[in-house]
């Protein structure tokens, strides 16, 4: 094929790719299903029964985790019981349309440096991908700055001891004593990031 007789295959490639993304999902129609979100996510220190925790914030959460784990209750790789009842039901268009109206939310960062952590060896690994370092990991990884300390130190057990599967986090979580896991979940909740949803 010489260029001239591939210009037009060429020219409708170029279109496509500086056509504009389509719109992922429709926060009105999210902003429904959001309210069944706000019963648990959006009471200031709302506790899970068992085990307990703090439920965790989701205000500022990156819109790409939230599906993520969405994905993993409906897939059954995440446990927990309320959560998978209410990915079950969850087609893919509902998610978008969930995450569309959680993307209202202003982001929150982790803006986490190594110096930071430079006395605490147990976070260090984590500022690689959790911290400013990590910006531009993909898959992105979940915002910790302000998470409760009572679900991150919930959630790195539950990947230590294989209850959440499929993911880095499960080689991770493995070497992490448990005074790791409180070291790394009271440094995080420390830091200044996720809210409460509204």
């Amino acid at each position: 094929m010489n260029i001239r007789s591939g210009a037009p295959i060429l020219a409708i490639l170029l279109a496509l790719w500086l056509q504009p993304a389509a719109a992922q999902g429709d926060p009105e129609t999210g902003n429904q299903a959001g309210f069944t979100c706000l019963g648990c996510h959006g009471i200031e220190g709302q506790r899970n029964a068992y085990p307990s925790f703090r439920v965790p914030r989701l205000a500022g959460q990156k819109s790409e985790y939230i599906k993520a784990a969405l994905q993993a209750y409906r897939a059954g790789t995440r446990p927990h019981p309320t959560m998978r009842a209410q990915a079950s039901s969850m087609t893919d268009e509902d998610i978008d349309n969930l995450i569309a109206w959680l993307a209202s939310n202003e982001p929150a960062r982790d803006t986490v440096t190594a110096e930071q952590v430079a006395g605490l060896p147990a976070a260090q690994l984590c500022v690689t991908c959790h911290g400013a370092a990590g910006a531009s990991v993909q898959p992105a990884p979940p915002t910790l700055s302000g998470q409760h300390e009572e679900y991150l130190s919930y959630a790195l057990t539950s990947y230590k001891v294989g209850e959440r599967t499929g993911t880095v986090m499960n080689a991770f979580a493995a070497t992490l004593s448990e005074a790791d896991i409180e070291l790394i979940a009271d440094f995080y909740a420390s830091q200044d990031g996720l809210k409460t949803l509204k």
